[in-house]
């Protein structure tokens, strides 16, 4: 396989990888804690509509996109094994693929729709909308991190093959 396709299949990896680990980046330092301190029922008909206006071609885009490239990308890295660099493009790719995009239709999904069908002014809404923060919050962190470790180790192995090559 030619360096080249490597190089922009690791950079764009890398970078869809950082850009979506600083939206959630955003999300978990301080999005979810703003949304947190408003009134239950404002808190609940904002991050209903945040879950609505996230579905665009943009933000799709670029979480796809970036796990179409990392899926084809480890499947390069399995196939180039010997080559310097390819356990931690694989494990990059990986990362991002479980870390993120498993755990965001596993968990966060799941509780964005389970908001949807809530009514803000419900009695047990408040009640609610607190365990929804908190869980739906830590499942992010960890999407943060396992993009952003992504992202690093998918630069890292650039860097080895780069310095292997000729």
């Amino acid at each position: 396989m030619s360096p080249r396709i490597y190089l922009v299949a690791t950079v764009g990896a890398a970078l869809g990888c950082g850009l979506i680990s600083g939206a959630f980046f955003a999300f978990s330092s301080f999005v979810m804690g703003a949304l947190g301190r408003l009134v239950p029922a404002e808190g609940i008909r904002a991050m209903q509509s945040i879950n609505v206006v996230v579905i665009n071609s943009v933000f799709l885009g670029v979480f796809l996109g970036t796990a179409a490239l990392c899926a084809a990308l480890a499947g390069l890295s399995i196939k180039a094994w010997s080559e310097p660099g390819s356990g931690l493009r694989l494990a990059g790719c990986l990362l991002y693929l479980v870390g993120t995009i498993a755990v965001t239709f596993a968990f966060n999904i799941p509780r964005n729709n389970a908001l949807a069908a809530m009514q803000p002014d419900a009695a047990d809404a408040a009640a609610s909308w607190a365990r929804y923060v908190t869980e739906w919050t830590l499942w992010n962190h960890v999407r943060t991190l396992a993009a952003l470790a992504g992202s690093l180790l998918l630069v890292v192995a650039q860097l080895i093959g780069h310095r292997a090559g000729p």
